[in-house]
């Protein structure tokens, strides 16, 4: 088991999580994109998973009015399957609930069985398809919620 704290995610963070997520995904977000949602988009909020110095997950949200869309998910190759983007995603749910949110929505590859059955875990349901969303390969998104 990895010991890791949530924590929120803060600027001196960026350069880690853009790190992060270049591993992570074909078509990566670039650290200028995670240095705006961090400093200046008000309806994002970001949680970090830490294990020291080293950021091994990390998870986005943007609120809506009193809905939830849950951005980014990520966690180190070298750490999955430890219960880390659950705690991420989890924290992200209870930290909008305490500001009003009350229902969650996400796209997830439609090919991302792991992530899939986090997310059911979680009690989110499929609800829709997003067809050729992913533009790396035009893999199809699973709409998924949580109400």
């Amino acid at each position: 088991m990895t010991d890791f704290q949530i924590r929120q995610a803060n600027e001196n963070d960026v350069k880690l999580i853009a790190g992060l997520e270049n591993k992570c995904f074909s078509t990566p977000w670039s650290e200028q994109s995670f240095f705006e949602e961090i400093t200046t988009n008000d309806i994002a909020r970001y949680a970090v998973a830490a294990a020291g110095e080293q950021i091994i997950g990390y998870a986005g949200i943007w609120l809506v009015t009193d809905e939830g869309h849950i951005t980014n998910v990520a966690v180190h190759p070298d750490f999955r399957r430890r219960g880390i983007a659950r705690a991420l995603v989890s924290s992200l749910i209870e930290t909008s609930l305490n500001e009003g949110v009350d229902k969650f929505t996400l796209e997830v590859r439609a090919s991302n069985k792991e992530a899939i059955s986090l997310y059911r875990s979680l009690d989110f349901f499929e609800c829709g398809v997003r067809r050729e969303y992913y533009d790396d390969d035009g893999e199809d998104a699973l709409i998924m919620w949580k109400t």
